[in-house]
């Protein structure tokens, strides 16, 4: 696989970058560093395979197609992650979330056709909103509030997907709409305000957990390999649905949560709870039936040994930081 990655040094899109560099193909990836961080693809920089430009692809879209072209290598599939996908990123940059996922979307659709690649599209389990159904099917068409202050990134998402679906009836695209649950692990920023980097910074650092709400709130927490395994088999789906849920059937409360991560780390379970964020979902739950028919995909890694693998690298930083305050930043 050759592959333009927008959102390159993010969270999720350096995971995929990797995995394709790793199986012997060609990545370009784009980024303009708004939530990604050069840390995170410092393994690649240098490598033949990869190429990386600092870009708002929202911005940029010329310089985009331009430089994808430029690269050499023909570009089979275009993945489109950039967005600030927290609250607390969306909340703080909410006009920088839109235009990411609207005249970004363009863009990629654009780059898409050019070089007759197929799109995947990173959309989330936002556009659901708070369900009127249980577990949430691909047909469901979500229940959001379209001005609330989660709107910049659910309903521009919703835009999106509306964007690559008109394409794909026009017959001027092939693509696939993967739509991400919570997803987790290393190199997720620990400042995100997701809750399980959140949990576990403050778990760390020895201080209470905040539970938003009573805690019975549900989520379904997908570990960032298999996620990445989703994404790469979506791009080779040739036929079959358009959108496809990629997330962890299994539902977990924020307390169960809470009482995994103090038991992984030995620390006493310390909870201070605070208001729940106006329009948060109260239950989260994907049905992927259409991944497991079409992907042959689901969830491998259960949710304790996920947060098993994202401590280590947690902790590692945290050694890593002190490390460099003693010594300098030569030090490793």
């Amino acid at each position: 696989m050759n592959a333009a990655i927008t959102g390159c040094a993010g969270f999720i899109g350096s995971h995929l970058a990797e995995r394709i560099v790793a199986s012997g193909g060609f990545v370009v990836g784009f980024d303009s560093l708004l939530t990604g961080r050069l840390e995170n693809i410092q393994a690649l920089r240098g490598d033949p395979a990869f190429r990386f430009h600092r870009l708002d692809v929202a911005e940029r879209g010329d310089a985009f197609v331009r430089l994808t072209v430029e690269s050499l290598s023909p570009i089979d599939t275009v993945f489109h992650l950039a967005s600030p996908a927290s609250p607390s990123d969306y909340a703080r940059c909410p006009l920088e979330t839109v235009a990411a996922n609207s005249r970004g979307t363009e863009h990629a659709i654009a780059l898409a056709e050019i070089v007759g690649a197929r799109l995947v599209l990173a959309s989330t389990s936002e556009v659901y909103g708070e369900p009127l159904e249980h577990p949430q099917r691909e047909e469901h068409w979500g229940h959001v509030n379209p001005v609330g202050p989660r709107s910049p990134y659910d309903e521009s998402k919703r835009f999106a997907e509306m964007l690559v679906a008109l394409h794909v009836r026009l017959g001027r695209l092939e693509a696939t709409i993967a739509r991400i649950f919570n997803t987790y692990g290393p190199r997720m920023r620990p400042d995100d305000g997701r809750v399980i980097p959140s949990f576990l910074e403050r778990a760390l650092g020895g201080r209470e957990l905040i539970v938003e709400g009573d805690g019975t709130q549900t989520r379904s927490f997908l570990y960032v390999d298999d996620l990445v395994d989703g994404l790469v088999a979506a791009a080779g789906l040739s036929r079959g649905e358009l959108i496809v849920n990629l997330g962890n059937p299994r539902e977990t409360t924020i307390l169960e949560l809470a009482e995994i991560v103090c038991e992984l780390l030995e620390v006493p379970q310390r909870l201070v709870h605070g208001d729940l964020p106006t329009d948060c979902p109260t239950r989260r739950r994907p049905d992927i039936a259409r991944a497991r028919r079409f992907l042959g995909w689901e969830p491998q890694v259960e949710l304790r040994e996920g947060l098993a693998r994202t401590i280590e690298h947690l902790a590692q930083q945290r050694r890593n930081l002190v490390t460099r305050a003693l010594h300098g930043p030569r030090a490793s």
